[in-house]
């Protein structure tokens, strides 16, 4: 039995010798589970520290031993862990305890200060699991633990490290403590705040009920004192003593029992960690700190120099702060910003809210606020239908559907009219866009916003075409991304790369890259949103006239929603794509005079333009297959007409068997010909040479060509003939609609006119008859 016990002991600690060699790591615990956060270039951007519980937040200062009140470490000693310096890490009696009644099914605690020092670090994985497996190994490190630290060090490791419940953040240490309940420093203690706060230490809920713990902390004097730590006097002094706890009106009598006890300002903690108004990268760093534990293990922090490589932009990062603070926005509205690097993924800055608006507000908007985006995702549908054929000149009709849904453009007229594409998207028209999405579909346009890290609402029908989509900022900035990365889309990234003491430990690789547009098709959704920024004026109702940047091509779009409850701008330049959101964080709407054309567009423009300043302006990639026409006074992107190529199988055939002057073999070379559905002139009984049937191939392919362009010319003229024929017989429609309606209203004026005469000769004759009935009156009473 006992070689069984040694066998099995031998293959644990053969299984725990990894976790037992990182023992001597705990010395790094003046890290104090902190992380270093750095911008592109490595600039400090602000050290966070990583909570036991796994949360991310402010740094603290890791306090050395006599940075904390000596009556704070007997008192904690005498709480936790009374025999703390008898034993040599694990409290045996304690321990066999909590184990048999653990496996009774019965959970009870027996860690000694120092396993709960190895369960807050080396083990931190385990998350608090209550299993035999995590307390026996829990105590063979302890045990490791108290051959190579000392006790002091041990007990100081455990002040800077254990939960003392939540104030603006977790309270982590002994510093949080003392500043969160006494707002005071750790070293500045005296006992009653002590015992106070070590009797909190099981459970920090107990701050919520003062009057029912404060036996405890007479319990916990008596206990001190008959261990020696304190003398009679010291405790009658720390009981007598007006103990106040943040936020807790209380009333004592001379001898120190409570008299009352009241919460009077439950936020009382939170006050003592004062909060600045504004931030540097406050949003970009929060989502940073959300994905730095998806890359590093919790222990790693405690044990090691953690360097995190961010890809914020600082140049970036502080014009979008600047555009937030003199940002114009409706009253009680806030804001979100996201700007990345379209090529890469990297996102370049994040702003979360309206700065320095005098509202303390934390949530980040850029990132972690889902609104309806309006017209911002109209390109991304015209962009689908020209990867489908289209062009920007083809036309669609600007009049109402059939069918129960019945959107309007926003104007609430519309011309009845077909109208160029171009011309819709720059005018924002909700019909036309709808009817476009009818001939594309919207289960391929769900597919393709899939693939551009947005999510369409699965029960989403023609709607989705004109806004009924919700995304965040840094949403709708990556999916824009790709009209100037010539169609391929990247998801948004914030870390590049982690160091653990100056040794490289994890690369955030940027993510593969998607296609979701060929380069031309890209070019031309491109050109379509420079259109919304450049081919109307605000006096001819252009929508992106303010986002235009001097010295850099601009593309596009505005977004409004409903009610006014959500105001867009999405747009990019060949550097950095971008999508402002301003709306107010209740979802309530906005004036109805508020457009995103003069709100949401000129922040856009502000980011932007300080974030490219000083930089030369470069133009747009243009793929060799696109060219650029004149159409209406405006320029725009098509793609060149395609060179039909001679038979590849003709050609060689060609070169691999010259042609010979018989019959036959001018027969075969006839046959192979009209197999390529090539129509040639039969061959007379003479040498063709090979220059000379190809130069006749290419003739004849050009020739199709240029057939096939006259019957699509062909079809383009009867449908715009059958377009006008429509609105003739649509106008007639209406003309006559509009007699038939003169008709029955002059119909009505009639019937009422003649009402009214009706009406008239009954008052008169009715007023004669009274008159008369009332002189006959007077005269009988005169009488």
């Amino acid at each position: 039995m006992l070689l069984l016990g040694a066998i099995a002991l031998g293959i644990l600690l053969y299984r725990w010798q990894p976790d037992l060699s990182k023992v001597p790591s705990l010395r790094n615990l003046q890290y104090g589970g902190r992380a270093i956060l750095l911008d592109q270039e490595g600039r400090l951007l602000r050290v966070v520290s990583v909570s036991p519980e796994g949360h991310v937040q402010p740094a603290r200062k890791f306090l050395s031993a006599g940075q904390i009140s000596p009556w704070l470490q007997r008192a904690v000693v005498a709480s936790e862990d009374e025999r703390f310096h008898q034993h040599s890490g694990v409290d045996f009696r304690g321990l066999s305890r909590a184990l048999w009644k653990t496996v009774s099914g019965d959970l009870e605690g027996g860690s000694t200060i120092t396993q709960q020092v190895v369960k807050n670090t080396l083990l931190a994985d385990f998350r608090g699991a209550r299993t035999p497996e995590r307390k026996v190994k829990e105590a063979m490190l302890a045990l490791e633990v108290e051959k190579q630290f000392s006790k002091e060090e041990i007990l100081n490791l455990y002040l800077n490290l254990i939960y003392w419940g939540v104030g603006r953040t977790d309270l982590i240490g002994a510093q949080d403590a003392a500043r969160a309940y006494f707002n005071k420093n750790a070293k500045d203690l005296n006992l009653a705040e002590s015992v106070y706060l070590a009797v909190l230490l099981p459970t920090p809920a107990r701050y919520n009920d003062y009057k029912g713990y404060r036996p405890l902390m007479k319990n916990l004097l008596d206990r001190m004192v008959k261990n020696g730590t304190i003398t009679p006097s010291e405790a009658d002094q720390a009981w007598k003593f007006p103990l106040k706890p943040a936020g807790w009106t209380v009333k004592y009598d001379k001898n120190g029992n409570l008299l009352s006890a009241r919460l009077t300002d439950a936020e009382a903690r939170k006050k003592n960690f004062p909060q600045p108004e504004y931030q540097y990268a406050d949003a970009f760093l929060d989502q940073v700190e959300r994905e730095l534990l998806k890359h590093v293990k919790k222990e790693a922090f405690f044990t090691s120099d953690i360097k995190v490589y961010t890809t914020l932009n600082r140049k970036a990062q502080l014009a979008a702060e600047q555009a937030s603070i003199k940002a114009n926005v409706p009253k009680g509205a806030t804001l979100g910003i996201a700007l990345i690097d379209p090529h890469s993924g990297d996102v370049q800055a994040l702003v979360g809210q309206k700065l320095n608006d005098g509202i303390a507000e934390q949530w980040n908007h850029a990132v972690r606020s889902r609104r309806q985006v309006g017209s911002s995702i109209k390109p991304l549908l015209y962009t689908l239908a020209l990867s489908k054929g289209w062009n920007q000149t083809d036309m669609v009709m600007d009049q109402p559907l059939k069918g129960k849904y019945q959107p309007q453009n926003y104007s609430g007229s519309y011309t009845g009219k077909p109208i160029m594409l171009r011309a819709a998207l720059d005018h924002s028209l909700n019909l036309p866009t709808v009817r476009l999405l009818q001939k594309v579909g919207v289960t391929p346009f769900k597919q393709k916003l899939s693939l551009m890290g947005l999510h369409p609402d699965p029960q989403a029908g023609l709607s989705i075409g004109i806004g009924a989509l919700e995304a965040t900022p840094l949403e709708m900035a990556a999916a824009y991304a790709p009209f100037a990365s010539g169609g391929m889309y990247r998801t948004p990234r914030f870390i590049q790369k982690i160091t653990a003491n100056g040794e490289v430990l994890t690369v955030v690789k940027q993510s593969t890259p998607v296609r979701v547009w060929s380069e031309p098709v890209a070019y031309m959704g491109l050109d379509m949103i420079r259109g919304v920024v450049n081919d109307l004026t605000p006096a001819q109702g252009g929508l992106g006239w303010n986002a235009r940047i001097p010295g850099w091509p601009v593309g596009g779009k505005t977004g409004t929603t409903n009610d006014v409850k959500d105001l867009w701008f999405v747009g990019v330049t060949p550097k950095l794509a971008g999508a402002v959101w301003v709306g107010r964080s209740n979802n309530t709407a906005m004036p109805r005079n508020a457009y995103s054309g003069t709100v949401a567009a000129p922040i856009w423009q502000k980011a932007l333009a300080l974030a490219l300043k000083g930089e030369r302006g470069v133009a747009f990639n243009k793929p060799s297959s696109i060219r650029t026409r004149e159409v209406a006074g405006v320029y725009m992107a098509f793609l060149k007409p395609q060179q039909v190529q001679p038979d590849a199988t003709l050609l060689a055939a060609a070169k691999t068997s010259p042609v010979r002057p018989v019959q036959k073999a001018v027969q075969k070379t006839t046959q192979k010909i009209r197999a390529s559905s090539t129509t040639i002139r039969t061959v007379q009984n003479k040498t063709v040479s090979q220059s000379t049937l190809a130069a006749r191939r290419l003739a004849e392919a050009r020739r199709q060509a240029t057939v096939v362009r006259q019957q699509q010319l062909l079809r383009q003229a009867q449908a715009r003939r059958q377009a006008a024929l429509n609105t003739q017989r649509l106008e007639q429609r209406r003309r006559a609609l509009r007699a038939q309606q003169i008709r029955k209203q002059s119909a009505f004026i009639e019937r009422q006119q003649q009402k009214a005469r009706i009406a008239r000769l009954l008052n008169a004759k009715t007023r004669k008859h009274f008159e008369k009935q009332y002189r006959k009156y007077v005269k009988q009473n005169h009488r």
